[in-house]
C-alpha cells in the first residue's frame, strides 16, 4: 500500500452516525492520531474525524508533481518524542529517520562559509578556521545548551514535556536558579545571546535565524534566544539537538501514528467535516448529522476550536485563545530540480543550508513584513531530501524545500494570488546569490504563503505552530488542555510543549481525559 493510500481513509457516514462514541478526535494531524493511539488501547471507542481527503494535517504528502511525493509544510523530524516513538512502536509502522550529518552549512556574502557537524570536535575545527578566538564562545554555548536540556529534558519520566506544563517558579528551580539560564530562556534576543558568546559577525549571521524560526518576531527581539532552545532540545535517534530527514516524507510520521491508532481499535475517518462541538454530548457534522461521546478532543487550533464551540465556548478560554498571536511571517517554497546547487562546497546540500546576508537584513525583512511590504531579501532555510532519501524523486531529479522570513500574511497592495510569483522569484532570488546558476535548475515551483497554509491545512494566520512559541506562550502559557467546555479538550501544537512535529501534546491530552473520567 502505498503511502497516500495509507493516509486515506475515506468514511462511510452511516456507520460512523449509528454508533455511540467514547470519544471523539476533530482533526486527523499527527497530534490527532497520537491522542486516539493512547486513549484506543483502553477500550475506549475513539473516531478521528479530518475535513480533508487524508489524514496528517501539515506532516502528510502529496504528489505534487508526477513522480514528487513531497511534504509541502513539515520537511523534517528533530522533536517528534521518543516516548510516543516506543510506547506506539511507530518503527514497527515504517517510520525510519536519517539524521542530518553535516547539519548546518552557511556560506557568507565574502566567499567564506561555516559547516557544522554532528561531532563537535570537527565543528571546532571550522570554526577555528574561520575565528579562532570565537571555538572558547562555541564550546561554551554547547555547554549552556546541554545544561538546560539536561535540567529541563533529561532522558525519562522527569522531561518536562511529559504531563502537564511547568510554571515559571517550576523551571527556575529545575535550572537551580541560575540567572544566566534563566535570562537566555525567557529573556534574551538571539543577537544578544549570540553577541554574548562569538566575535565574528559570521557566526552571528550563522545562527541568527535559530531564534526566529516560524516566528513572527525579529531576532533582535526579546525572548527570541528560547526558539533556538525549543528546537535543539530534542534527543531524536539519542542524539541531542539533531534534526533527519524521515523515509519517504513526514506523512510517514503520520501514517506510523495512523496504523497505530488502528491497530489499537480507533476507527479513522476523512473527508467528515466537523460543525460545531456540542459539550457533553459530542459533534455536529457540517451536514447536520449528530456523532454522540462524551468527549471531544480538537486538534484544530483554538481559534478554530472557539468557533466550533461558538456560544458554548468558557469565557476563560476564549481570552485565552485571544491573547497569542497566530499571524504567520512564513513562506514555503518547494522546488523540483534537475540537479543539486553549488553553494561552492561539496558536502552543502547533505546539510540544512542558512542563506541571509545578516541580521540586519532580517531585521528589515521583519519590519517590511509588518508593513505589508517585502524586503530586497529573505532568510531562507534550505533541506534536501532526496540527497539521503531519492525515493521522494524521479530518478535523477531533486527536491529543495525552502523555509522562508519574513512575508505579510496581508500585503498592503495586490494580493497573495496577484504576488505569488513575486514572492517566489525572490526567494529564487535570494538563493541564487550563494549558489550561481540555481534557477537554470528549478524544473517546477510551487509556493505556500500563510494564507495558503490557512486555507489548506486549516492553520489560523497560517501560523504552523497554532500559535506564537516566544516565552510568554509557552509552558503554563500554551493553551490548556481543558477548554474548561464539558468534555472538550484541546490536542495540538498550541498545547504545551508547543509547535513542531512533537506528537506529545496529543499524548499529553489523552493522559488529561484518562485522568479525568472514568467511564
Amino acid at each position: 500500500m502505498s503511502l497516500l493510500d495509507r493516509l486515506r481513509a475515506p468514511a462511510n457516514v452511516g456507520d460512523i452516525t449509528g454508533k455511540r462514541w467514547d470519544a471523539i478526535v476533530i482533526g486527523g494531524g499527527h497530534n490527532g492520531l497520537a491522542a486516539a493511539a493512547y486513549l484506543a488501547p483502553t477500550g475506549r471507542q475513539v473516531l478521528v474525524l479530518e475535513r480533508r481527503d487524508r489524514l496528517g494535517g501539515a506532516a502528510t504528502v502529496e504528489e505534487m508533481w508526477p513522480g514528487y511525493h513531497i511534504s509541502p509544510c513539515a520537511y523534517l523530524a528533530g522533536l517528534l518524542h521518543p516516548r510516543v516513538i516506543d510506547d506506539l512502536d511507530l518503527r514497527r509502522h515504517g517510520f525510519a529517520v536519517t539524521t542530518i550529518d553535516p547539519d548546518l552549512f552557511v556560506p557568507f556574502v565574502d566567499g567564506s562559509s561555516l559547516t557544522c557537524w554532528s561531532d563537535p570536535e570537527r565543528t571546532v575545527t571550522e570554526i577555528a578556521r574561520l575565528s579562532p578566538p570565537d571555538v572558547d564562545g562555541y564550546l561554551a554555548r554547547q555547554r549552556l545548551w546541554d545544561r538546560i536540556r539536561d535540567a529541563l529534558r533529561p532522558e525519562g519520566d522527569r522531561d518536562v514535556w511529559l504531563g502537564e506544563p511547568p510554571s515559571r517558579s517550576e523551571i527556575e528551580e529545575r535550572l537551580g536558579g541560575d540567572v544566566e539560564l534563566i535570562h537566555v530562556l525567557f529573556e534574551q534576543s538571539q543577537i544578544d545571546h549570540l553577541s554574548s558568546f562569538f566575535k565574528d559577525e559570521r557566526l552571528i549571521t550563522a545562527y541568527a535565524g535559530q531564534g526566529v524560526i516560524g516566528t513572527n518576531a525579529s531576532p533582535f527581539d526579546p525572548g527570541t534566544a528560547s526558539i533556538e532552545f525549543h528546537h535543539s532540545s530534542g534527543r531524536l535517534e539519542g542524539q541531542a539537538g539533531t534534526w533527519g530527514f524521515v523515509s519517504g516524507g513526514m506523512g510517514t510520521v503520520s501514517a506510523a501514528l495512523a496504523d497505530a491508532a488502528r491497530e489499537a481499535g480507533a476507527t479513522l475517518a476523512t473527508g467528515v467535516e466537523v460543525g460545531s462541538i456540542l459539550p457533553g454530548e459530542g459533534v455536529e457534522l457540517a451536514d447536520g448529522g449528530i456523532l454522540h461521546a462524551p468527549v471531544v478532543l480538537c486538534n484544530a487550533d483554538p481559534e478554530r476550536a472557539a468557533a466550533l464551540l461558538g456560544a458554548a465556548a468558557p469565557v476563560s478560554f476564549m481570552q485565552r485563545v485571544e491573547e497569542v498571536p497566530r499571524t504567520s511571517p512564513v513562506v514555503k517554497v518547494t522546488y523540483a530540480l534537475s540537479d543539486l546547487p553549488d553553494f561552492g562546497a561539496r558536502h552543502a546540500t547533505s546539510a540544512q543550508v542558512e542563506i541571509t546576508t545578516g541580521p540586519a537584513a532580517m531585521h528589515e525583512s521583519y519590519l517590511a513584513a509588518a508593513r505589508g511590504e517585502l524586503a530586497e531579501e529573505l532568510w531562507c532555510e534550505l533541506y534536501f531530501q532526496t540527497v539521503y532519501d531519492p525515493s521522494i524523486a524521479p530518478p535523477g531529479k531533486h527536491v529543495l524545500s525552502a523555509f522562508c522570513q519574513y512575508v505579510p500574511h496581508t500585503f498592503a497592495t495586490g494580493s497573495w494570488e496577484e504576488r505569488r510569483d513575486e514572492v517566489g522569484d525572490l526567494v529564487t532570488r535570494s538563493i541564487e546569490r550563494f549558489a550561481p546558476g540555481f534557477s537554470d535548475l528549478v524544473e517546477q515551483r510551487h509556493i505556500d504563503g500563510p494564507p495558503d497554509v490557512e486555507d489548506r491545512i486549516g492553520l489560523s494566520g497560517g501560523h504552523i505552530f497554532q500559535g506564537e512559541c516566544l516565552p510568554a506562550f509557552m509552558w503554563d502559557r500554551r493553551l490548556p488542555y481543558r477548554t474548561g467546555a464539558d468534555g472538550v479538550y484541546l490536542c495540538g501544537a498550541a498545547t504545551h510543549p508547543g509547535g513542531s512535529v512533537i506528537a506529545v501534546n496529543g499524548r499529553n491530552a489523552a493522559m488529561a481525559v484518562l485522568a479525568d473520567r472514568e467511564y
